[in-house]
């Protein structure tokens, strides 16, 4: 597991690094989530990812983008996020 504070650094180190889960709010600093799974996706075609918005249009451009995304809306219960999280891995 890792975090970054930004898109451009998660991008670099998916990069580097295979992850099984790209979870990714959408709206960041120097590149958005959605570019960022975009790329992601590029790199590797079986990662899962899921979206996390505060704002409704934007998880519709989303889902339309990464169709095959989870994109779960603010504010999230840590449970139901985890929940979610566990779901996508076992899939």
């Amino acid at each position: 597991m890792a975090s970054f504070d930004n898109g451009l650094s998660a991008y670099h180190r998916l990069r580097e690094e295979p992850f099984e889960l790209l979870l990714t709010d959408i709206v960041m600093p120097e590149m958005d989530g959605i570019e960022l799974a975009r790329r992601a996706t590029e790199l590797d075609p079986d990662i899962k990812v899921m979206f996390i918005t505060g704002f409704a249009a934007v998880a519709l451009s989303a889902a339309q983008a990464s169709p095959q995304a989870k994109v779960l809306s603010k504010p999230v219960h840590l449970r139901d996020l985890v929940g979610e999280v566990e779901r996508m891995i076992a899939a």
